[in-house]
């Protein structure tokens, strides 16, 4: 068996006083390759051979050939959750795709730090033609009330996609560089970008994602803790799909389960649904009212300087209704003993095997945004921050297209969004939660350092983007300007009254 080894060289430069270190690898005789491409592997296999090439001198060749005739789900079972070796776990990536799932479930899915993957696009399809999921948990007489106002909805969606294409033909003559079909198409998008709003979060939609299994599992155990039925049972579905042969099968040799020891060991995350119930008890027995709310989309950004009071703030922002100032001046004043009661609570319920909530990560930067949840669905898919997010609940009103009034539709919307919401508050949650339309304001916490700042002001902004995401980017930049001057100058945005609407 044959061994890579390196034999250190060092030369003296004849025009400098620093040696210069080469190495020379002494490569196995049967290659002269020091990159080695490896072709696809089930993932626990490809987890295996790469953790067995990290602990011994053989070459990836003789780990894969070692793998060929040994088990990996000993190895797993024993290695990553016995002895805790977890970074095993990022070594093997599964492929998985959800079909049929509700735009709510969609989001939740998505709502891992390294997630990556894609869904549907709501600007170029119609997703009216896309079915509707019903949740469990409603009386036959709520579910109908349920079906009545989505259909309602969808109708509207069309109304409104077919009533902004003459508005916007008009306001929008064809260049005479622009083909007659891409002109269409961009049109077709700017109606849908406006129609989006009447989609209800309980639409049907699709999704692709690419994990390690380490986040896998995270992903599959936080589902399972989930307050709604449909993400449970997409949890246990998941480790169902992990332990059996694949449905989609691009090489016949490789059609065997990609995951199964994972699909042994995901359990409820008990941790994280307990720690949400004993927070929302505390916050419901000691905070005091709430001063009332003035609806509005809005950017609020903090820069906390009390760690302490910073997770004291943000373990309870999910189970609150109330600005994360609010919280943050709150836990800041209330004094040491408060604020250790706070964190005790959250961690009442945590074991050895169980990581520290997401609440007790930080960033620089607190942005503090009420959006509508369409605008979170893009906004949502940026990674390198932390993201937590309030319960849905239609108490903070809408937004309205500034386009519909320029084509006449306003008050239909209006009175649409108007009739929606009052059926939704008539509706027991979270099955409630799935008739909200995408135009739904809700309060969202996004934590960054200035360069993820910087990236999605400069990005989202653009004219390329959807309207209400790009209004929310542009607030991102002044928002920063009056909190960091020095570090505000620095951000490139687009205002969002410079439009290029046919710019794709």
């Amino acid at each position: 068996m044959s061994v890579n080894r390196k034999r250190r060289v060092v030369a003296q430069s004849s025009n400098s006083k620093f040696h210069r270190i080469r190495y020379h690898s002494v490569l196995p005789a049967e290659s002269s390759k020091r990159v080695i491409a490896v072709a696809p592997l089930p993932p626990e296999k490809c987890a295996y051979a790469l953790a067995r090439y990290s602990r011994s001198p053989d070459s990836i060749r003789d780990s894969i050939e070692w793998v060929r005739t040994h088990d990996s789900r000993k190895f797993l079972e024993s290695f990553y959750f016995q002895y805790g070796h977890a970074s095993i776990a990022d070594l093997g990536h599964v492929v998985l795709c959800f079909e049929g799932i509700s735009e709510l479930a969609a989001t939740e899915v998505e709502d891992e730090a390294l997630w990556d993957g894609q869904a549907r696009s709501s600007r170029y399809q119609k997703f009216s033609i896309a079915g509707l999921v019903t949740p469990s948990g409603f009386q036959p007489h709520q579910a109908a009330a349920y079906q009545q106002a989505a259909a309602r909805l969808f109708d509207g969606y069309a109304a409104l996609h077919a009533g902004m294409l003459p508005f916007l033909r008009e306001r929008l003559p064809r260049p005479e560089s622009m083909k007659p079909d891409a002109y269409e198409r961009n049109l077709a998008a700017r109606a849908f970008d406006v129609a989006r709003y009447l989609l209800p979060f309980g639409v049907a939609t699709g999704a692709g994602q690419v994990t390690s299994i380490r986040t896998l599992e995270r992903q599959v155990r936080r589902l399972k803790a989930s307050p709604y039925d449909e993400l449970r049972s997409l949890g246990a579905e998941i480790a169902a799909a992990c332990a059996a042969p694949p449905d989609c099968v691009w090489d016949p040799a490789l059609a065997e389960p990609v995951a199964p020891t994972l699909a042994k060991y995901v359990e409820a995350d008990a941790h994280l649904s307990k720690s949400r119930e004993d927070l929302a008890r505390w916050a419901a027995q000691n905070l005091p009212p709430a001063p009332p709310q003035t609806p509005a989309d809005s950017v609020d950004l903090l820069r906390c300087t009390h760690t302490a009071a910073e997770i004291a703030a943000t373990l309870l922002f999910p189970v609150t209704a109330r600005p994360f100032r609010d919280l943050y001046e709150f836990a800041c004043s209330a004094g040491e003993a408060v604020r250790r009661e706070i964190i005790d609570v959250a961690l009442g319920s945590r074991t050895s095997r169980d990581e520290l909530l997401r609440g007790f990560r930080g960033g620089q930067y607190a942005f503090d945004i009420v959006m509508d949840i369409g605008a979170y669905r893009d906004l949502h898919r940026h990674r390198r921050c932390l993201q937590y997010r309030q319960e849905y609940s239609g108490q903070l009103g809408y937004s309205i297209p500034p386009p519909l009034s320029g084509a006449g539709l306003e008050t239909s919307y209006t009175a649409l969004m108007n009739q929606t919401l009052a059926t939704v508050a008539a509706l027991p949650a979270p099955g409630a939660h799935y008739l909200l339309p995408f135009g739904t304001r809700s309060r969202f916490l996004f934590k960054m350092d200035f360069a993820e700042a910087e990236y999605i002001a400069r990005l989202r902004s653009g004219v390329k983007g959807h309207f209400s995401y790009r209004s929310v980017a542009w607030r991102m930049k002044e928002a920063m300007e009056r909190l960091e001057p020095e570090l505000g100058r620095l951000i490139e945005a687009t205002p969002p009254w410079v439009e290029d609407p046919l710019n794709r």
